[in-house]
């Protein structure tokens, strides 16, 4: 009774959301040293006035006065159509640099954690995967703007101010790579209508192209059409299409694999806690609880994250 009750719960749990992984990690344990300027940083958007830079400071949790304890850098609007034109429309970029971010150093392996405020177009998990394929590993990030903004020019930002906090130089291939994989996302967002499971989908297909090591196109692709169909996400050839231009440019960075991984892990770490055994579940009792469809979601869902982790 209880494996039946554990099984009809995840399956509606699945359903209801299809959370691949909270961005809300356990990035919450500050590294400190004498010096704190080392551990935390903050890229303003050059444009803001005084009164949205107070703005942006109530969204981080901080005052004028703080200021002191981070290492601040200013992001131009030059710098924005630098890195974004090839993406996005100049008009969408705009002529004002607005968005901002902090980023905090947090212990070893504790992860990458994203929140958002007054940020309307890219989701938590978008910046989340768009960071780590930059390379960011244990940093809690704060991404802000004085107003609601699409935030896309955020990215940007925070890939400078890790640069400052590691001292090491984001490429220029790596920093076109993940604004790539941004704005990929968040289109894909629209295309299907739902930010967050785009940006689950993309986090699923990162991780299995880097466990398995995949970079031809055909490949990636058969990768794509795995994820989505474990996932629940119906995908037009277009959208496909996208994402394996992107995820080949993904494949060829330099990525921490572990990082990735723990990405795709949350989900089937979230089930498992809930007392599902995916190589144990029996799927067949659920057809005449939850119908064809939910079932064969959660069969897959079994079989791809068993695959991946079992």
């Amino acid at each position: 009774m209880k494996k039946r009750w554990n099984t009809l719960a995840a399956a509606c749990l699945l359903s209801a959301s299809m959370l691949l992984y909270p961005v809300q990690a356990s990035a919450d344990a500050v590294v400190e040293s004498e010096d704190t300027s080392y551990d935390r940083y903050i890229a303003f958007g050059e444009d803001l006035t005084a009164a949205e830079k107070e703005m942006v400071l109530e969204a981080f949790g901080i005052t004028e006065d703080d200021l002191s304890d981070y290492k601040v850098i200013e992001i131009t609007n030059e710098q924005e159509h630098e890195y974004l034109g090839d993406y996005i429309s100049s008009s969408v970029i705009g002529t004002r640099a607005l968005s901002s971010v902090m980023v905090v150093k947090t212990e070893e392996d504790s992860g990458v954690g994203v929140t958002t405020h007054n940020i309307n177009y890219c989701t938590s998990g978008m910046y989340c995967n768009a960071l780590v394929t930059a390379g960011l590993t244990d940093a809690q990030v704060t991404v802000a703007g004085p107003f609601n903004i699409s935030g896309t020019s955020a990215l940007v930002g925070a890939m400078k101010a890790y640069e400052s906090m590691t001292g090491e130089e984001i490429s220029e291939s790596t920093m076109d790579t993940a604004t790539d994989e941004l704005v990929t996302t968040a289109d894909l967002g629209d295309s299907i209508g739902d930010q967050e499971q785009a940006a689950e989908l993309i986090a699923a297909v990162k991780q299995k192209v880097f466990s398995d090591g995949l970079t031809s196109s055909s490949d990636i692709r058969d990768a794509v059409d795995a994820s989505a169909n474990a996932l629940g996400i119906s995908l037009s050839e277009e959208d496909v299409d996208s994402i394996v231009d992107m995820m080949e440019k993904v494949a060829q960075e330099d990525i921490d694999v572990d990082a990735i991984t723990e990405q795709a892990k949350e989900i089937y770490d979230k089930l498992s806690e809930a007392g599902i055994d995916f190589s144990e579940v029996d799927t067949s009792g659920l057809l005449e609880k939850v119908g064809d469809f939910f079932a064969g979601i959660f069969e897959a869902i079994a079989d791809f994250f068993t695959g991946l982790f079992g």
